[in-house]
């Protein structure tokens, strides 16, 4: 039998946790999925949010860039409006606690959970000759992330939950084996639009090369609008288009809504083109992260303050990390940690 815990750490009362991977160029389908939320959720819960750099190394693509990713990464999220005094931002890998954390997790997994996990099986066939332990063991490091700090609440949308649901399960299976420690995370269901991307084909996504970048200048966004698929069978600037099957007009939605039925109305009557379309859409975007940029900007000036923004989020972080890791240990019958004198 498992030794009790003599000192547990209580389970907070409302406490959210959610990763976001390190790029070099979040894209609109990022913010409008995940970050605008990442902000509205500070409004109700204490939230702890973690760019997650060692899940990027799953895949051995852009390592040499990577602090650089992290730093735009973080850029990004204090622009728009993660706020340092109420929520705690940190990069994964400064706080070392969650690999052993997930060492330790690892120990409880059957590896048939993981091996059948959609995930895994759609990387592996992307990438055959790297189907690496940490593609395997992506799962159980996702848990550590977010059982690291008890979290109670993690955002996903309806497409995530099954990735959730193991983490509950690994969660029950530690519990029953060790004695209550971690509760199960609830979902924190969001209302995550599917974004397509340029092609009009596919999820928006960096790696396709059909994004729109959340960063970019003005006139960079003008030009990757202007590139973006539409109604295929619309020939000429006098025929009537449909919006129903046209992605730019799908990307109204969420940049001007107001002026959606207006530009149906034209496009279907030949009133507007393409070209016009898009142009309109750009201005939207535009205009949309105007102040996002100008913050993002003023920040890039300062890497100094961004670095000590991180800083200080590890060293929180890890204050509570700490003392679970010491739980964890002690439950598992872990000799303690002897210090040097």
């Amino acid at each position: 039998m498992s030794p009790a815990a003599t000192n547990p750490v209580p389970i907070p009362d409302g406490r959210v946790l959610a990763g976001i991977r390190a790029t070099s160029d979040q894209h609109i389908g990022n913010y409008l999925g995940a970050i605008q939320n990442f902000v509205d959720l500070q409004e109700r819960f204490e939230c702890i949010y973690s760019i997650v750099d060692l899940h990027s190394l799953t895949t051995l693509e852009e390592t040499a860039e990577l602090a650089a990713n992290v730093h735009e990464t973080a850029l990004i999220l204090l622009a728009a409006g993660i706020d340092p005094a109420r929520s705690i931002l940190y990069v994964q890998s400064h706080v070392p606690e969650i690999s052993e954390l997930h060492l330790l997790l690892s120990m409880v997994v059957p590896n048939g959970w993981l091996l059948r996990v959609p995930t895994f099986k759609e990387k592996a066939r992307e990438q055959p000759d790297n189907v690496n332990y940490g593609l395997v063991g992506y799962p159980v490091l996702q848990t550590a992330d977010i059982v690291m700090y008890k979290a109670t609440h993690v955002p996903v949308g309806q497409d995530q939950l099954a990735h959730l649901e193991l983490a509950r399960e690994i969660v029950r299976r530690f519990n029953r084996h060790f004695g209550e420690t971690f509760p199960e995370p609830r979902p924190e269901l969001t209302e995550a639009p599917l974004v397509m991307g340029l092609d009009g084909a596919r999820k928006m996504s960096k790696s396709l090369g059909n994004h729109i970048s959340i960063a970019g200048d003005e006139a960079a966004t003008a030009k990757r609008v202007r590139s973006a698929v539409t109604d295929p069978k619309r020939a000429r600037r006098n025929d009537p288009g449909r919006p129903e099957v046209c992605n730019v007009y799908a990307l109204h939605e969420f940049f001007d809504p107001e002026e959606r039925p207006r530009i149906y109305e034209q496009c279907t009557s030949a009133g507007i083109g393409c070209v016009d379309c898009k142009d309109m859409l750009a201005g939207a975007i535009n205009e949309r992260f105007r102040e996002l940029r100008a913050r993002r900007d003023d920040l890039a000036a300062k890497p100094e303050t961004v670095r000590a923004i991180l800083a200080d989020g590890a060293d929180r972080a890890r204050a509570i990390a700490g003392e679970v890791l010491r739980e964890v240990q002690e439950r598992m019958g872990l000799p303690p940690t002897q210090t040097s004198r």
